[in-house]
C-alpha cells in the first residue's frame, strides 16, 4: 500500500498515515478543525521542540485535502498565537470549548479597521478583506489600525448580532472554493486586545506560522505530484525526465523546510533571522510547487484537468493557495533584507 503520509524526516509513521485517511473523511472544513482539536497530539505549537511534527502534519493534511489545510491552518495559528501571548506575558482571552477561530490580518484598497479603546472595552469599526469562513467560525484574531500608524491585534467573537456582519464574497475562483474568502464590516464591535500595539509583526511566531503555510504548499505539491505515477502506463523517457525532476524538486524543498523547522526549535530563528529565514522558505516552496503544478501537467496532458474531478481541484487549489507567496515581490524584499543601505556585497 502506497504511503499517504508526507515526511520531512526518514521514516514512516502510522500515526501520520491514520491522520491522512482521517482528513480524507471530512466533508467539511469545520469537520477538519474538529479533527485537528480531537488530535493535538499532531499539531504542536511551533517552537514547542516538534515544529518538524506540526509541519509533516500540515503537509499530510495538504496531500490529502487543501480545503482542509486551509481550514485548519488559521485555527492552529490563533491558538499558537494565543500561547505565545501568553507566555510573553500578555493577556489573553480565554477560548471556549469548540470554538474556532480564524486569522484576519490581510489589508486591501478601500478597506480598513480601526480600533477605539475606551472604558469599558476596545470597540472595532470599519471593513476587513480576506475573512476566510467568517459566515461559520465563531471568533477571530483580527489586525486593526489603532493609531493612524500602527496596528495591534484583537481577539473578536463573530456571532455579535449587528456589529459583526460578514459579507457576500464575489469568490469567481474554481480553486478552495469551500473555503471562500471574503469581507467583514465591524460596527462597534466588542474586542479584547492581544499584545501590545505592533506585537503581532514583531513577534517570532509571525515568520514561524508564515513557514507553516510553506509546509502546506509543500504538501498540496506532493498531491499532486503523485498523479504523475498514476496513470497505469509504463512511463517513456519523457515521463521519466518528470519524474526525476519532480523529484529533485520537492526534495530540495523537503530538505529548506526540515533545515528551517530545527532552525525554529534550537533558537536560531528569531527576530531578523526569522524574517530572513521564512523569505527564504516561502520562496524555495512556492517555486517548487510552481514547478510541480507545470510539470505534471506537461506529463500528463489535458485528461486527467478535464476529467479527473480529484485532480482538477487540487490543481486548482494549490494554483489558489501558492500566490499566498508574492512571487518576484516576495524575492525582491529579500534581496532588500540581504543588501541594505546600498551594501553590494551578497551574503553567500
Amino acid at each position: 500500500m502506497l504511503s499517504s503520509a508526507v515526511r520531512l524526516r526518514d521514516g514512516s509513521d502510522d500515526a501520520l498515515e491514520r491522520l491522512a485517511s482521517e482528513v480524507g473523511e471530512t466533508k467539511d472544513p469545520l469537520d477538519a478543525i474538529a479533527l485537528a482539536d480531537r488530535r493535538p497530539e499532531a499539531f504542536p505549537h511551533p517552537g514547542s521542540g516538534h515544529t518538524v511534527a506540526l509541519w509533516e502534519s500540515l503537509a499530510t493534511v495538504a496531500a490529502t485535502s487543501l480545503t482542509a489545510a486551509r481550514a485548519i491552518e488559521p485555527h492552529l495559528d490563533a491558538g499558537a498565537i494565543l500561547d505565545e501571548a501568553r507566555r510573553a506575558g500578555h493577556a489573553v482571552p480565554a477560548v471556549p470549548d469548540r470554538s474556532t477561530w480564524g486569522v484576519f490580518a490581510a489589508e486591501g484598497p478601500g478597506a480598513r479597521l480601526t480600533a477605539d479603546h475606551h472604558d469599558p472595552g476596545v470597540r472595532l469599526s470599519g471593513e476587513k478583506p480576506w475573512c476566510s469562513l467568517a459566515d461559520r467560525l465563531s471568533h477571530a484574531l483580527v489586525t486593526a489600525w489603532d493609531t493612524e500608524t500602527t496596528r495591534r491585534l484583537y481577539a473578536v467573537e463573530l456571532g455579535q448580532a449587528n456589529h459583526v456582519t460578514v459579507r457576500r464574497a464575489s469568490w469567481a475562483a474554481r480553486g478552495l472554493a469551500d473555503v471562500p474568502s471574503g469581507p467583514v464590516g465591524f460596527d462597534g464591535s466588542a474586542a479584547t486586545a492581544v499584545g501590545p500595539s505592533g506585537w503581532y509583526l514583531k513577534r517570532p511566531g509571525f515568520a514561524w506560522g508564515g513557514m507553516g503555510v510553506a509546509a502546506i504548499w509543500f504538501g498540496g505539491a506532493v498531491g499532486v505530484a503523485r498523479r504523475l505515477t498514476a496513470g497505469g502506463r509504463e512511463p517513456d523517457q519523457v515521463a521519466l525526465m518528470h519524474v526525476g525532476a519532480v523529484d529533485a524538486t520537492l526534495w530540495a524543498a523537503r530538505a529548506v523546510l526540515a533545515e528551517a523547522a530545527a532552525r525554529i526549535d534550537d533558537g536560531r530563528a528569531g527576530g531578523a533571522q526569522g524574517a530572513v529565514l521564512a523569505l527564504r522558505v516561502r520562496r524555495v516552496v512556492a517555486a517548487a510547487a510552481e514547478d510541480v503544478l507545470e510539470r505534471v501537467a506537461h506529463a500528463t496532458g489535458p485528461a486527467p484537468l478535464a476529467l479527473e474531478e480529484e485532480h482538477a481541484r487540487r490543481v486548482a487549489d494549490l494554483q489558489l493557495y501558492v500566490r499566498q507567496e508574492h512571487a518576484e515581490r516576495d524575492a525582491a524584499a529579500l534581496g532588500r533584507v540581504l543588501l541594505p543601505n546600498g551594501v553590494t556585497r551578497p551574503p553567500w
